[in-house]
């Protein structure tokens, strides 16, 4: 699988250093849509969540999540699961195993990626040479 590397606007948004944010990422390169925008709304979100320390998406982002799951469909996003209990892993991060084409935010252990026509889209490469299990992955749908 192609890699290519993108922060999905990160630095240009003025954020810095390295942090935990492959969701807003992933959604911001899959999307189209600002950083800063998917920054504010992922961290808006989690903010909500019980237990929560502040608003913030520089940690990570629980994407089982309704509140998730309600700003991905909100924003032109389908889910498809390629893992169920007690299935296995039957989908990897590999051509042939996802769409080809498409705009894509894969969910894999403890990650979340952009796949764009085939082509990884992160900060480094993902796909554990084609071992990585996919959970699932949300499809950007076309816009009217």
């Amino acid at each position: 699988m192609r890699f290519q590397f993108d922060d999905g606007g990160r630095a240009a948004a003025g954020f810095k250093g390295s942090a935990g944010d492959c969701v807003a990422r992933a959604v911001a390169i899959a999307s189209g849509k600002p950083y800063a925008e998917v920054y504010a709304a992922l961290a808006a979100g989690s903010g909500r969540e019980r237990g929560s320390r502040g608003k913030s998406a520089r940690n990570g982002i629980r994407v089982g999540r309704k509140w998730f799951k309600d700003y991905m469909r909100a924003i032109g996003f389908v889910w498809t699961p390629t893992m169920r209990i007690g299935s296995g892993c039957t989908t990897h991060l590999r051509d042939g195993e996802l769409p080809p084409t498409g705009r894509h935010v894969v969910h894999v252990s403890k990650h979340s990626v952009a796949l764009i026509d085939g082509v990884l889209h992160d900060t480094h490469d993902a796909s554990r040479g084609g071992s990585r299990c996919v959970y699932g992955y949300w499809t950007m749908q076309a816009q009217p």
